[in-house]
């Protein structure tokens, strides 16, 4: 008699245990495994490799200055673009829980959001991913600052930064509400135009020679 009652009821324990799996889990667990991957390979790696690459670039970089900043921009435009997709993530799922068991959900075997969530997650992703990508591109991108540092460039800025949200927010709603296509297809295209308007509207209203 036991032995069944533990057998009925071990799916149910599995189940619950699986539900515990809470966004805050995820985050942390997949922050440890990133930071302790990186920390394995930046350590197995000579240092001569790292000055010898660092050189290579330095050369690269004086001589193809506007290749290296698209570069660069890429990169930090990926970086930005993750963020964005996982505030995201985290916004679905907080908004809707009852139809994401764990938070893996969100992006794998994804059930139909609604529109709201998705909207809300859109923009706040897309913020989240945008503040990223501003900061970097002064530290890292743009050989020239500009305006970036000063109060007008702070508002040209933000009503650029205000066009690519409306691309962003139209783009979702048309593919995703409208056409009914895969919400992460559509942030997938959506993503590179706005990537590819940020940097042209950056490069050449706000990154540029005084």
């Amino acid at each position: 008699m036991i032995k069944m009652i533990r057998q009925n009821n071990y799916p149910s324990i599995r189940t619950q245990t699986t539900k515990r799996l809470k966004v805050l889990d995820i985050i942390w667990l997949t922050i440890c495994i990133l930071i302790a991957t990186f920390f394995i390979i930046f350590l197995s790696i000579p240092k001569n490799i790292y000055l010898t690459l660092f050189k290579k670039y330095k050369t690269f970089a004086n001589e193809h200055k506007t290749a290296s900043e698209i570069i660069r921009f890429i990169i930090c435009g990926g970086i930005a673009t993750v963020i964005d997709m996982f505030v995201m993530g985290v916004v679905m799922y907080l908004m809707q829980p009852n139809i994401y068991d764990t938070f893996l959900n969100v992006f794998i075997n994804t059930p139909t959001p609604s529109t709201l969530s998705t909207v809300i997650g859109t923009g706040v992703g897309f913020l989240s991913g945008l503040v990223v990508n501003y900061v970097l591109s002064i530290l890292f991108v743009f050989n020239e600052k500009g305006k970036s540092k000063s109060t007008k460039g702070f508002i040209i800025f933000a009503i650029l930064s205000t066009i690519g949200l409306g691309i962003n927010l139209a783009g979702m709603y048309i593919g995703f509400d409208l056409l009914g296509w895969n919400q992460w297809l559509v942030k997938v295209i959506v993503t590179i135009i706005v990537l590819i308007y940020n940097y042209i509207s950056k490069r050449l209203l706000l990154f540029k020679n005084k």
